[in-house]
């Protein structure tokens, strides 16, 4: 029996099965098309084996580290949410993935990576939180400077100076999510009562904006206003998540299959705070060496720097009387 692929994503949080946009897209994707995964929930994306997330290793094509590519491999393998789609709603997907990265994901981008209090208060909280130490450190900061480049190749550079520009910014990202609302209609998907693969990438990008406890939420309050919108996201997390809630978003790695439906018996409960989880049987070992490395950095950062130096006696021979300070000047 061949390996089944295997999907790494980042880990759940935030009423989410994965906080990140991109993970979020593929694994409601696979949810969608009933693809066969192997998941693997991580908080740390040097475990993958792209080193980033979202990751899918194949056995054909290898590990494949972007989205579309991603989404390309399950369609090769006949896990197509757009199989029945016509051609004109073919062109239309294309249209509003196109609105999507242009309008809403600057502001998206802004609203949880940029924005002062939003950053400080609730995304970077939850990144550093839930990622393992000594990672914890500068991981969120270099995610930062990685989201900031991504908004000014969006946006320009000076985008963030220019107040008219940002305020251009968020007005364009509430004309889209207005737009969607009109699109989406009283229709339960895009397309009617199947879900395609635009379904995924507007899920992806509404739900973190409508799950996320933002202290500065100008762009979440329009969005819950929508209320067709926000009665999309909760029934896609109702029918194709059920069993991830806030105690599950807790359990920061866990290692399960991916059928498309829910298992007949009773959902797997999340580890207990402070077991071992099965993807990483060696946690105890692994926290107890970066101890001891960040402990050693430090004693030898104190003594190079002078803070901490050790007196050094020369031992007199056996007989002798030892040298005094005069006699020894002398000698010289």
């Amino acid at each position: 029996m061949a390996a089944p692929m295997e999907l790494y994503c980042w880990a759940a949080g935030w009423g989410l099965p994965s906080v990140d946009p991109d993970c979020l897209t593929v694994l409601t994707y696979a949810r969608f098309t009933e693809a066969p995964l192997k998941l693997h929930k991580l908080s740390n994306p040097w475990r993958s084996p792209a080193g980033r997330l979202p990751a899918l290793k194949t056995r054909e094509e290898g590990v494949l580290s972007k989205t579309h590519e991603i989404i390309t491999h399950l369609r090769k393998q006949k896990y197509n949410a757009d199989y029945d789609l016509s051609a004109r709603q073919g062109a239309d997907t294309l249209a509003f993935m196109c609105l999507l990265e242009e309008k809403l994901l600057p502001a998206l981008i802004h609203t949880f990576w940029v924005d002062a209090e939003n950053y400080v208060v609730h995304t970077r909280k939850w990144y550093a939180e839930a990622t393992p130490f000594p990672l914890n450190f500068f991981l969120p900061n270099r995610m930062h400077k990685q989201r900031l480049e991504q908004l000014q190749l969006l946006c320009g550079d000076d985008c963030l100076e220019d107040e008219e520009r940002l305020e251009k910014l968020y007005h364009e990202a509430r004309e889209c999510l207005t737009l969607l609302s009109q699109r989406l209609g009283a229709q339960k998907f895009f397309f009617g009562d199947s879900p395609a693969s635009l379904d995924a990438f507007v899920f992806s990008h509404l739900a973190p904006l409508l799950k996320a406890k933002l202290p500065n939420g100008k762009l979440q309050q329009h969005l819950k206003s929508l209320e067709n919108l926000c009665n999309y996201c909760t029934s896609i997390l109702s029918l194709y998540f059920p069993w991830d809630s806030d105690a599950a978003s807790r359990a920061l790695t866990v290692d399960v299959s991916l059928p498309g439906d829910p298992p007949a018996t009773a959902p797997r409960p999340p580890a207990p705070e402070g077991s071992d989880s099965e993807e990483d049987p060696h946690k105890w070992r692994n926290q107890i060496l970066s101890v001891l490395v960040a402990l050693g950095a430090m004693i030898s950062y104190a003594m190079l720097s002078g803070i901490v130096s050790i007196p050094w006696t020369e031992p007199s021979l056996p007989g002798r009387w030892p040298i005094s300070l005069e006699e020894e000047e002398e000698k010289e």
